[in-house]
């Protein structure tokens, strides 16, 4: 039977633990081998520090063939794997199982191969986001997908979650930026997804692979493609003084055959609090700020910023700032490069919600927030990849008080559902992990659960790799549901019932 997260009898778990350690010492020397508790505690949770979990043992290899012996071993003692990059998700993707086996894969960080001729490159899985621009550079390329942690995160990690970024309108998602995913499946056998040409036979699995969060196969090379860095890219900072004409006018830009590089949204809060940590010079008397950014040559770059600040002054924009030099641009984004940070610093925690909206819908969802920000007692800040409406509130809360915690929750759970009903869906980059499997129940049907759990036991038939999450079992909802007629018990009465 394979063990479940429930499982945590002391005795049982430690009777597991040294069968496992025994099994995977034949293959792993005893640095790579973690399973002491002071040991183990650092890999407890991902970026989603709310829920946390240690694990029973963690493996580090440092080869291919490592890896497949982990998996090959695991397999057999029907042991979960959760496989790990960098642990900056922010959905629980990477939460450990209690009776499972925590997969690092942070020594594969090697660049393989740059190729000019293809632009393209071959990277191990641990390789940082912002490396492989950093390695491209020279050759006058770069790795488009940009998420504000690409400091740190893994492009197997952004592989697992399908991220983004502030540039993604304009360049895509992950998924649209790879062309091969190699690994191993569960069973520990070598398996290939996609190909170096621009199709490959049978069925797109890649697009099956990237975004399945690790529950599909372990990731241990990318082929991801490389872009032309721009002669140029100039951006423009637009204040606005009512939100609804701020998101009116990110759907003006658009309708008007526009297609920025990047169209980035802040709010207020969120406005002041980037500004007194970077100084980014915002413009802090604004309910709404948006960052249009263009790149290209500088002929075609001096046309979209002229087109770009006309909608936005006929959309009722107060005030109008265009970089005149890189250094100015950078300043622009930095502010929205470091909303998370510069939040940790007014806020013990913050959980960053993602979902996403139809454009026309961005005042509708952020007047909304506002009003369950009274309704959960908890302050709220918000920062949108506005161009494609993928929405990042981050709830200030502190997890000490257990009481803030399960409002925080609440107040999640019900972005997440009005993003829905206003034809949305309950992520746009973050993945679902453990965060919304709730919420996923009231986006998707029984029938298309089971279809995606169809999907989950092609590919591993056991249910080992990363259990538990992302796709929500029919007794989950089921319990969800009944909270949902009968309205859930919580702590204060004029709260709204869930």
């Amino acid at each position: 039977m394979t063990a479940t997260a429930d499982s945590t009898d002391p005795q049982q778990r430690a009777t597991l633990q040294a069968k496992v350690v025994r099994a995977l010492s034949v293959h792993l020397p005893a640095h790579a081998l973690l399973y002491q508790s002071e040991d183990t505690t650092p890999y407890e949770c991902d970026g989603l520090t709310a829920y946390r979990q240690r694990p029973l043992v963690v493996a580090l290899p440092e080869t291919e063939a490592q890896v497949a012996a982990v998996l090959k071993v695991c397999h057999s003692l029907d042991v979960p794997v959760v496989a790990r990059g960098a642990g900056t998700g922010l959905s629980g993707g990477a939460m450990p199982h209690a009776l499972g086996v925590t997969l690092s894969l942070a020594k594969f960080n090697k660049i393989l191969k740059i190729d000019k001729r293809s632009r393209t490159a071959l990277v191990q899985c641990g390789v940082r986001n912002l490396a492989i621009s950093e390695a491209a550079a020279p050759l006058g390329l770069y790795y488009a997908p940009d998420p504000s942690s690409q400091i740190a995160c893994t492009i197997g990690g952004n592989v697992a979650e399908n991220s983004g970024g502030v540039h993604c309108l304009k360049y895509g998602l992950t998924l649209h930026n790879v062309l091969k995913v190699k690994g191993f499946s569960i069973e520990g056998e070598p398996v290939e997804f996609g190909a170096d040409a621009l199709d490959s036979a049978g069925y797109d699995l890649l697009s099956v692979v990237v975004g399945s969060e690790g529950m599909l196969a372990v990731t241990t090379e990318v082929t991801v493609k490389l872009v032309p860095k721009p002669q140029l890219a100039r951006c423009i900072m637009a204040s606005f003084d009512d939100i609804r004409k701020s998101g009116d006018a990110v759907a003006a830009v658009i309708a008007a055959g526009i297609i920025p590089a990047g169209l980035e949204m802040m709010d207020k809060p969120m406005t002041a609090a980037v500004e007194d940590y970077v100084h980014a010079g915002y413009d802090l008397s604004a309910e709404a700020i948006l960052l249009c950014e263009s790149d290209g040559t500088p002929e075609e770059v001096e046309e979209e910023i002229g087109r770009m600040s006309a909608v936005l002054t006929a959309a009722g924009a107060t005030k109008i700032a265009v970089s005149q030099s890189e250094a100015e641009r950078l300043r622009f984004w930095s502010g929205r490069k470091n909303a998370f940070p510069a939040s940790g610093r007014i806020s013990p925690d913050y959980m960053c919600m993602d979902s996403t909206i139809p454009r026309k819908r961005l005042a509708d969802i952020l007047l909304a927030i506002a009003g369950m920000e009274k309704k959960y007692q908890l302050r709220c800040a918000n920062v949108f990849h506005a161009g494609d409406g993928n929405l990042h509130p981050l709830i200030l809360f502190d997890a000490n008080d257990p009481d803030q915690l399960h409002r925080c929750e609440l107040f999640g759970a019900d972005i997440l559902e009005t993003s829905v009903a206003m034809g949305g869906t309950v992520t746009g980059e973050h993945g679902v992990g453990v965060e919304k499997l709730n919420s996923m129940c009231v986006q998707f049907s029984a029938e298309e659960n089971a279809q995606m759990f169809g999907i989950k036991h092609a590919f591993d038939t056991k249910g080992l790799l990363n259990p538990g999450k992302v796709i929500p079992t029919l007794h989950r909802c089921a319990e969800y549901g009944k909270m949902l007629v009968r309205g859930g018990q919580i702590k204060h009465p004029d709260l709204p019932r869930f």
